[in-house]
């Protein structure tokens, strides 16, 4: 493997690593104002939810790497700390991208990206009436990580009202993945879109605990066949089944490498409980 110390890499080189390697990132599409409530847009991709109780997000505008400069969205926050955080879908994609434009200070970002501002109700930046989900923030702490360029500046806001496009809402009135249709940074020019075959469902083992794959038969464990996701699945019951009867006869029975074949094959359609039948045949 490639090992790196950070310290011996310039931020631009060092940038590019991190930010292939974590990934992928969703976008904090920050709404801002001065105090003079001149609004400014940008996106940002260090970013997440850090708590639920309170509700609270963080992002990063960070110095420049190239200048020093600090971003317009981190000069406002300081003058009237507080925000609006849009979420981006693959439908306003092209237009976050343009309103990332190092634009001079005072330049409105809605006009240049033709976004379409909307009042909050708490905070005095407007919302994105395009995104499908907007977070009106209190800005409670700015931290800032260096004073050099590449530096992080920790923005965290508490979410005081959130606005959800209906067109986005599944019949119980939540959020449904396959219709938000959000996209996330990867480095360099990559994005992501989460939707179609990029979407797949891993169960959480929140109410039963995984006999550990450890705990699986050592044919199965040590097989060159099934690869750690199989492995894990297998792993992820509460007991090894029983194996239940079957009328095959001993010319249909599979050798050890079918079996484990056939098992891949149910477990890439997550089903967990077929494979083990047959493995256990």
């Amino acid at each position: 493997m490639l090992s790196i110390n950070p310290k011996d890499l310039s931020v631009q080189v060092l940038q590019k690593y991190l930010q292939n390697a974590i990934a992928p990132r969703p976008i904090c599409f920050a709404s801002t104002v001065d105090a003079a409530g001149n609004p400014n847009l940008a996106p940002f991709s260090f970013f997440n939810l850090f708590s639920s109780n309170p509700p609270i997000a963080v992002f990063s505008p960070a110095y420049s790497g190239r200048t020093g400069a600090p971003k317009d969205t981190l000069l406002n926050v300081r003058e009237v700390p507080e925000c609006v955080i849009n979420m981006v879908n693959y439908e306003m994609v092209q237009q976050m991208s343009l309103a990332s434009s190092p634009f001079p200070r005072g330049v409105n970002e809605f006009e240049k990206a033709a976004f379409t501002p909307l009042a909050s109700e708490l905070v005095r930046p407007p919302r994105v009436k395009e995104s499908p989900v907007q977070l009106e923030c209190k800005v409670i702490e700015i931290k800032e990580l260096g004073n050099n360029g590449g530096a992080g500046n920790l923005v965290i806001c508490e979410i005081v009202r959130i606005h959800i496009s209906e067109s986005v809402l599944n019949a119980e009135q939540q959020i449904d993945t396959r219709k938000i249709d959000l996209v996330a940074r990867m480095g360099d020019n990559w994005y992501v879109r989460a939707t179609g075959p990029a979407l797949f469902e891993v169960q959480k083992p929140i109410t039963s605990i995984g006999i550990g794959i450890d705990q699986l038969p050592t044919a199965i464990r040590n097989s060159h066949i099934l690869n750690g996701n199989n492995l894990g699945l297998l792993a992820s019951v509460e007991h090894i089944p029983e194996k239940i009867s079957n009328t095959a006869t001993a010319a249909e029975k599979l050798s050890e490498e079918e079996k484990h074949r056939k098992a891949q094959e149910l477990l890439s359609e997550n089903m967990v409980a077929a494979a083990w039948q047959v493995l256990l045949d």
